[in-house]
């Protein structure tokens, strides 16, 4: 958020902050900053439904200053960040029209980090309730202007779809390699197991997954860097198939390690763990589809 519509001042700040030599939050570093920061926009009510929010950012009497109050959950890495851009409503009454987006140090009295989430899989990236209890804020943290939150949340979230594509292709060039390993020293009736049809045709599917998953994720990259409006319409298709072709690889993947895959011993069922995730955040799959159609009437509209 502070890239796409932060000032430089801004800016600045989050530079300066997270390279501070002050003491910061997390334990493996406690006489630095940890250099983490957070993007504060899931409630328990609000999930794919932004507009729902219930943070509330009240504007002081004379105008210096914002009181934060509101629960955030599943966020990633906040018991370690040193800020956070807080998604906040400063009018209910209007909707996501009235979400604006704040520059919120982690350190301020009245934020405190709640639960951790104990997850199924992605196990080495914390996942936090944060809570904010009368956090003073001052105005010039507001990211943008009154009323742009979900505007500019929308907007980091399409750049982070990208990334996805990206973790999605890196998770199934770790499946493909172990599967393709493993086959060639599994022996069943005479031969390696990749010798055989059934399993050959899984890591052929494996690598046509690899590479136009990797093909559709640069693709949006590309569009990103280069500022094509057009991004944001691929952004969820990418979004969607690069994470199904992930979550199909990890099941094949655990296939062709037979009962191996299932066992700790090996690191198949992590990789199966993870993928999973990658149909949900970043907004889930389903609210992808829904966009994407929204995309395809719009675009072949019939006109009366």
């Amino acid at each position: 958020p502070v890239l796409i519509a932060g000032t430089e001042e801004q800016k600045r700040w989050c530079v300066e902050t997270l390279m501070s030599d002050k003491p910061g939050r997390d334990p493996r570093w406690p006489k630095k900053r940890s250099g983490f920061a957070s993007f504060a926009l899931t409630e328990p009510d609000a999930g794919s439904d932004a507009g729902a929010c219930r943070t509330t950012a009240e504007k002081t009497a004379d105008g210096s200053e914002y009181i934060l109050n509101g629960r955030k959950c599943f966020i990633t890495n906040a018991c370690y960040a040193d800020f956070m851009c807080v998604v906040a409503s400063v009018d209910r009454s209007l909707g996501y029209k009235g979400l604006t987006m704040f520059l919120v140090d982690a350190h301020l009295p009245g934020v405190s980090i709640g639960k951790h989430e104990d997850k199924m899989g992605i196990r080495q990236s914390a996942t936090c309730d944060v809570i904010f209890e009368d956090v003073h804020i001052p105005a010039s943290a507001i990211i943008g202007k009154e009323g742009e939150g979900f505007k500019i949340a929308m907007k980091t979230l399409e750049q982070g779809r990208a990334g996805v594509g990206s973790g999605c292709v890196g998770i199934m060039r770790a499946i493909l390699e172990e599967a393709a390993k493993y086959s060639q020293v599994r022996v069943t009736m005479g031969k390696p197991i990749c010798k055989q049809q059934a399993i050959s045709n899984k890591l052929a599917d494996m690598q046509i997954a690899i590479e136009t998953s990797r093909a559709i994720g640069m693709k949006v990259a590309a569009l990103l860097d280069a500022g094509d409006p057009s991004a944001a319409a691929l952004g969820p298709i990418a979004k969607c198939y690069c994470s199904d072709a992930l979550n199909r690889v990890a099941t094949e993947g655990v296939q062709i390690l037979g009962g191996y895959g299932y066992m700790r011993d090996y690191p198949m069922e992590k990789y199966m763990r993870d993928a999973k995730i990658f149909q949900i955040f970043e907004g889930t799959n389903e609210i992808q589809r829904m966009v994407i159609s929204g995309e395809v009437l719009r675009q072949y509209k019939v006109t009366k």
